[in-house]
């Protein structure tokens, strides 16, 4: 049983440690595992190299397409445990790419994990839209969801599913973290908070960009209008600290 991986460099799969750069755990010291393969396409995806491959023309600002031998790697189940278990961290943070597309894959993964080290706080970061898979379901301990607005460039129908983003909003596991590039977003968000029932205090807005000084220029009018509409700011830790890097 083998579980597909994204690549910091060819053959090396992007397992590492760092801080939580984003959303409830930032600054929190975390191991990551990047999973690749996503279901949406971003124009703005900062890891376009998970699923942008040779002869996919989906809309992407910098129009790249990566070969696949080169930025995906299958590995044993067991292999990739033992890989994250060689760090230390007592927090997990799965993300992609879109995680859940390798639900059993990852729930056998996750459970060699937790046998192993009990006390593991693992989360998942997914964009809303895949249902999780039950066997995963008991494992995981948080999830961040991260809905892609219309400025994403994926069709409503796709990245937007009313039943996922309704049992979501039930679940006080999940934390929403918006990506916000201009303030004409926000008014698709309060809809969607309105229409879902999420809660303000599990709302997160962020400023989209990959460089430090786009986010800071988009975070000064972002978090005064997080403060007026009573919702959670985040900014993008890992950016400011070591800049659009892989393995960060």
């Amino acid at each position: 049983m083998s579980i597909v991986l994204a690549t910091v460099n060819p053959g090396e799969p992007e397992v590492f440690s760092s801080l939580q750069g984003e959303g409830p755990g930032m600054g929190r010291p975390s191991v990551f595992v990047r999973l690749s393969r996503c279901n949406l396409a971003c124009r703005w995806c900062d890891t376009a190299y998970t699923w942008r491959f040779t002869g996919d023309n989906r809309p992407h600002r910098d129009e790249v397409a990566f070969e696949r031998g080169e930025n995906q790697i299958a590995m044993s189940e067991a292999d990739a445990a033992a890989l994250i278990l060689s760090h230390p961290e007592e927090r997990l943070v799965i993300t992609g790419g879109e995680p859940l597309l390798q639900g059993a894959a990852l729930a056998r993964t996750v459970a060699m994990l937790k046998a192993e080290r009990p006390a593991l706080h693992v989360e998942v970061e997914t964009n809303g839209t895949v249902a999780v898979h039950p066997e995963l379901d008991a494992l995981i301990d948080q999830f961040n969801v991260s809905p892609k607005l219309a400025h994403s460039g994926n069709p409503a129908e796709l990245a937007l599913v009313p039943e996922r983003l309704d049992a979501w909003a039930r679940d006080t596991r999940a934390w929403f973290k918006f990506v916000v590039a201009s303030a004409s977003d926000l008014a698709e968000i309060a809809a969607l908070q309105d229409r879902h029932g999420i809660a303000s205090d599990h709302l997160f807005v962020m400023p989209e960009g990959t460089a430090s000084s786009v986010l800071r220029e988009r975070s000064r009018w972002l978090a005064e209008e997080a403060l007026e509409r009573g919702w959670r700011f985040t900014d993008r830790l890992h950016i400011h600290l070591y800049g659009d890097t892989r393995g960060t």
